[in-house]
């Protein structure tokens, strides 16, 4: 038995609809830009750009629900509504005809985002990590399996802040599809059962104040609602 000099934390999880068990989270990576009007809303061409990533820790994936604390060291928080996908079979070099089958699930996340530390980062040529791996940046809905829902790869996807739509989209407007995303990232890392995968938000993101009530969904797939605190 493994002794430790301190108590270990918590291991990081998300929960599964309809089941009492939950998804381990072993790593959570996130695409940048993969939404053609969001590429374009952010000053790039998406015609040109091969899919990036990003990282936020594990323990960033908090329940999208509740009260969502308003981060420290920003006043231009951001919202960005995406599709979730849960890894469930490792693999590296996966061929974009077979990566379906390493998914487990999928779920409704949102990556929130201190949209002026990235810029500020963005401007000095250093990482994101702070505009983006922050505690609770990573809200997700409970899991659904694929064995229950199959792979969706159309969809209305959408947010609301206090009732008004912010975001609107359609996963078919993904300029990398799931298995796309999938295959490039096995590419660069050895893809673990237990990674999630952000996978990229529709345009129309914009900023949130405390005491917003943040309400998501993709058809077919969940809905969220959380409100942010102080």
């Amino acid at each position: 038995m493994t002794e430790y000099i301190i108590a270990p934390p918590p291991a990081a999880s998300v929960a599964i609809a309809g089941d009492s068990r939950r998804f381990p989270i072993r790593r959570v990576f996130c695409v940048g830009r993969n939404y053609s009007e969001h590429a374009r809303e952010m000053g790039h061409d998406p015609d040109r750009e091969p899919p990036f990533f990003f990282c936020k820790p594990a323990d960033a994936v908090v329940p999208a629900e509740g009260v969502i604390a308003y981060p420290p060291l920003t006043e231009d928080l951001h919202h960005e509504v995406e599709l979730v996908v849960a890894i469930g079979e490792g693999g590296v070099d996966i061929e974009p005809g077979q990566a379906l089958a390493h998914v487990w699930g999928y779920g409704v996340g949102l990556d929130l985002t201190r949209r002026d530390l990235q810029a500020q980062a963005k401007k000095q040529g250093r990482p994101w990590d702070w505009a983006k791996g922050f505690d609770e940046s990573a809200p997700c809905t409970a899991l659904i399996p694929a064995s229950q829902l199959g792979h969706p790869a159309k969809g209305a996807i959408w947010l609301k802040v206090n009732g008004q739509a912010r975001q609107q989209g359609d996963l078919a407007d993904q300029i990398w599809a799931v298995p796309d995303v999938i295959s490039y990232l096995s590419r660069s890392v050895a893809l673990q059962p237990g990674d999630l995968i952000f996978t990229g938000t529709p345009a129309g993101v914009g900023a949130l104040q405390p005491g917003d009530n943040v309400s998501a969904g993709i058809d077919g797939i969940g809905e969220l609602e959380l409100r942010i605190g102080h």
